[in-house]
């Protein structure tokens, strides 16, 4: 069973996801928080699997929240939820370690399928402003994540997979693309974040942007030269 907090300052949004996700019968919501001040205080009684996390809040935003909650070591996987799919604030909510974002207009059947993806380890990035989205960590420059020695660590097959990851495929698609196990695939995407010193797959794609191991608009491209 996938524990689920909501976290939103509209008792509405928080009763309607909170309808959603209790009908899936493997997630049940443990709690409800209307500020990030209320969130760590729920997160900590109730040791949940996955925070649906709202941004703007009073108190304390869900920037804010997160960034405490991964800096506190709490285990919990962070999903941030925005109206805006430029949102300012979701870059750095995923510098701050949350595990992915979606938008608040998602459907019922997606919601579900997006808290059982984070919970499972995946990387979730809203299709409609992923690639906005890496176009920005690339134009901020350099960060922690660019040290060549990381890089020059991977394996072959490693890269492939960090190639593959980047591009937005689940396991299952990477071990089609390369002809491996579904176990294997995740074998090697441990071992990746192991290197890469990284939290999630979202962080391996951003490392996988400024390393240079992909680049902006050449995923067709990507896809085509691994075949």
């Amino acid at each position: 069973m996938i524990r689920v907090v909501v976290v939103d300052d509209q008792a509405v949004v928080r009763a309607g996801f909170h309808t959603i996700l209790s009908a899936q019968p493997d997630i049940d919501v443990v709690g409800e928080a209307a500020d990030g001040l209320e969130a760590m205080q729920v997160v900590t009684a109730e040791q949940p699997d996955v925070v649906l996390m709202d941004i703007r809040m009073p108190r304390l935003d869900g920037l804010e929240a997160t960034r405490r909650m991964i800096g506190r070591g709490d285990a919990v996987r962070v999903l941030i939820m925005t109206t805006f799919d430029l949102d300012e604030y979701v870059y750095e909510a995923l510098r701050a370690g949350a595990s992915g974002f979606l938008l608040k207009d998602i459907g019922r059947d997606d919601l579900a399928r997006a808290v059982r993806t984070v919970a499972d380890g995946e990387a979730l990035l809203a299709p409609t402003v992923t690639r906005r989205l890496i176009d920005s960590f690339v134009q901020r420059g350099p960060s922690a994540l660019q040290e060549t020695s990381r890089l020059a660590s991977l394996t072959v097959r490693e890269r492939e997979v960090l190639e593959c990851v980047a591009r937005g495929m689940s396991n299952a698609e990477i071990a089609a693309e390369l002809f491996v196990g579904e176990a294997t695939v995740k074998s090697h995407v441990a071992s990746v974040l192991l290197k890469l010193d990284v939290r999630s797959r979202v962080h391996a794609v951003i490392a996988a942007y400024e390393l240079g191991v992909v680049q902006p608009g050449d995923g067709d491209a990507a896809r085509r030269s691994s075949r």
